[in-house]
């Protein structure tokens, strides 16, 4: 059986460290073991995982109250297991990378109709290291508007729009 390392001493903090500090912590380790800046790294491999997996319980209230109460083993009570690899990391902290990195995932919302903007799409590449600090970026857009003459239908102010009539409606 391994001993598993303790969550604040991972992240660097106290006990009673603030949640902007644990954020802190893990940005700043996230940033220094990531997989991306770090390829083939075993050992920077695991540091991350670690990370990812002390940011996940100490950021948590529910979580962190029962880590400081009783450890690893309260959190298994839980039924929190840890993570098995990237993959697990990655699917279960949307939230986390939202939190980190100014984007939500991680929670589900019931949609009735479409999101405002739901049909606009950008693309844009950014740096790592703008992804991973933060950074603004001003982009243009184009937008079609509603004409304020015919209000869409293409007629001149006065006027309607009449069905096409076809020839066989016309020989009638």
């Amino acid at each position: 059986m391994t001993t598993r390392r303790d969550y604040y001493e991972i992240l660097g903090v106290g006990k009673n460290a603030s949640e902007d500090e644990i954020k802190k912590s893990y940005r700043k380790l996230a940033m220094q073991y990531h997989p991306d800046r770090n390829p083939g790294n075993k050992e920077a491999e695991e540091k991350f995982k670690e990370a990812a997996e002390a940011y996940e319980v100490l950021n948590d209230p529910e979580k962190r109250d029962i880590y400081s109460r009783y450890g690893h083993e309260g959190l298994n009570g839980v039924g929190y297991r840890g993570f098995s690899g990237f993959e697990d990391i990655f699917s279960s902290f949307g939230d986390i990378f939202g939190d980190v990195f100014g984007f939500k995932t991680g929670h589900s919302r019931t949609r009735t109709g479409a999101r405002a903007g739901a049909d606009l799409r950008y693309d844009l590449s950014i740096s790592f290291m703008d992804a991973a600090l933060g950074t603004a970026t001003e982009i243009s857009l184009n937008k079609l508007t509603l004409c304020t003459s015919c209000r869409g239908s293409g007629c001149a102010p006065g006027t309607s729009r009449r069905p096409a009539v076809s020839a066989r409606d016309e020989a009638r």
